[in-house]
């Protein structure tokens, strides 16, 4: 939906108050929006700068919520981002909040890449989402957390999902719903299921580097990840990666 509020008289009709979408601008929260909207969700995307190394994502999750927009007008309620910036000076320990770690290179399931956890970053991120949804008067709101993400980030575990969504029964008058359709499913997947919908995935972003004039890196593990999956989908790979060395 684009002008108005959420459940009021739009065209002379009544409109569904909206599921929030955390919208990262990365493959799994496109694909997360994508499908809400086709099937038949009105959906708030909501993006958060937590101060992460780069404002990459955010620039593709704008862009993205741009097109859905486009498609889906009368669906999607304007995208909005959270200036949360000043939360990189106590989230530190991080190669995405703190300049001084080095973002680790290798697969994406070494012990390296914890260096790339930020601390408690979900149940932050989903209180937000849960106060702007209720706001809205709706009472959804939708994570891409999946079983790939399982073994290094432990907020994106089923366990942590269950203990959120019983907090979210409880933060207010009437529950909040936590839509978490990716749980049992890997990045393959994901990928699969975007491409098969036409999903933007080209103007996605992953890479921990952030460097939008040479490309993804190849190098950090979101990155390896992300190639990993556009090739075990057998789906055709949009990103643009930086010249090999």
């Amino acid at each position: 939906m684009v002008g108005g509020k959420p459940g009021t008289p739009h065209n002379g009709a009544m409109q569904p108050a909206p599921t929030v979408c955390l919208l990262s601008g990365g493959l799994d929260s496109t694909v997360l929006f994508w499908q809400l909207l086709e099937q038949g969700h009105a959906v708030a995307p909501l993006s958060v700068h937590y101060g992460q190394r780069h404002r990459c994502e955010i620039d593709s999750a704008q862009d993205v919520a741009r097109r859905a927009a486009a498609k889906w007008p009368e669906a999607v309620v304007p995208h909005r981002t959270v200036e949360l910036a000043p939360l990189q000076h106590v989230l530190s320990g991080s190669s995405q909040t703190d300049r001084f770690v080095p973002v680790p290179h290798g697969h994406y399931e070494e012990e390296s890449m914890k260096a790339t956890v930020v601390p408690n970053r979900n149940m932050i991120l989903l209180a937000i989402a849960a106060g702007y949804a209720i706001s809205l008067g709706g009472s959804k709101v939708a994570i891409a957390a999946h079983d790939g993400d399982h073994a290094i980030y432990p907020d994106c575990r089923e366990e942590f999902q269950d203990a959120m969504q019983g907090a979210l029964n409880l933060c207010h008058y009437e529950p909040v719903t936590l839509l978490r359709p990716f749980i049992g499913i890997d990045k393959t997947e994901i990928a699969r299921r975007g491409a098969a919908m036409g999903a933007p995935l080209g103007a996605t972003w992953t890479c921990y580097e952030g460097n939008r004039e040479r490309g993804h890196c190849r190098q950090c593990g979101a990155c390896q990840e992300r190639a990993e999956a556009f090739r075990l989908a057998g789906a055709v790979d949009p990103t643009v990666y930086a010249a090999a060395a």
